[in-house]
């Protein structure tokens, strides 16, 4: 699948792997969406971008709320009228508890139910594309996570930042494999990628002392990658005709590999996915294709 011409929305793409994804989609040809909460800072990206054939919009949006990720889709859909390719690319680690406006905790409302909610409320207009592709950037640290804490999916009672972290990366690709089984039969497809071990900012929300121990962590645990290598898979995902028509994939440097065994976990999936609609109000949204 070519990317030229098509419509793409990217979320997270003013910091770590999103400006390279943003700049790589751009050099395609395509025409790009590009949201995050720093409109000063995806301005800056967009500046950097440069195809005059290709149309290149910035959104800022915090994605932590209900109320700005529908926003959000209220007006790509009115700049754009489709989209094709939704990447949803945001994401951060909270070691502290911090909530939402909505009363979320922070990890599981921006990596899991954030990209959740963008996802159902942009089916119709993936479904009006010939081939619409949703990618998810998932995380190796979704391993470190046995199953979702039902008793305490806020993580109200006790709280780590580490498990509630991996637990929204758990998270999100139960409902990656999930969404794959309810579009059977449409012409989206949906699957979730790990980027790598890649360094950049990711962590510095938590002071630099973390960040330092996220940084030296990485190269203790393996080989480290920059930016433009953590941003070729999405980028895969998002353009080979290698990947047309599969769906419900979890993929690490362009191959498609395994996840968790708890990832697989088909009646905790469908209990995650209807407890994911009566949080965001949206039982009755999207019917006709889930």
């Amino acid at each position: 699948m070519e990317l030229k011409g098509k419509k793409v929305l990217l979320t997270g793409g003013s910091r770590g792997i999103g400006p390279i994804i943003a700049e790589l989609l751009v050099n395609g040809g395509a025409d790009v969406a590009i949201a995050a909460r720093s409109d000063s800072g995806l301005r800056e990206v967009a500046s950097r971008l440069n195809n005059p054939k290709a149309r290149i919009m910035v959104f800022p949006a915090d994605l932590r709320e209900q109320a700005q990720r529908e926003y959000l889709v209220n007006n790509v859909i009115k700049e754009f009228g489709t989209i094709d390719i939704l990447i949803n690319n945001a994401g951060a680690r909270f070691l502290s508890r911090l909530q939402t406006v909505e009363g979320f905790e922070m990890n599981f409302a921006l990596n899991y139910l954030g990209p959740f909610l963008l996802t159902q409320l942009l089916l119709k207009e993936l479904n009006s594309s010939s081939r619409g592709r949703i990618i998810n950037v998932a995380s190796e640290a979704h391993r470190a996570c046995p199953g979702i804490n039902f008793d305490d999916l806020q993580y109200q009672k006790r709280y780590s930042g580490k498990e509630a972290y991996a637990q929204s990366k758990l998270a999100s690709l139960l409902i990656t494999y999930e969404m794959a089984r309810r579009l059977e039969g449409t012409s989206i497809t949906v699957n979730a990628l790990e980027p790598g071990n890649v360094v950049t900012n990711f962590s510095r929300n938590n002071g630099l002392i973390s960040w330092a121990r996220h940084i030296v962590g990485s190269f203790m645990h393996g080989k480290v990658v920059g930016p433009k290598e953590g941003a070729k898979t999405s980028i895969y995902l998002a353009s080979s005709p290698d990947v047309e028509g599969i769906s419900g994939q979890y993929f690490s440097k362009n191959q498609a590999v395994r996840s968790s065994d708890a990832s697989y976990d088909g009646d905790v999936a469908r209990r995650l996915w209807q407890l994911s609609l009566d949080l965001t109000s949206l039982t009755q949204v999207r019917q006709i294709f889930l």
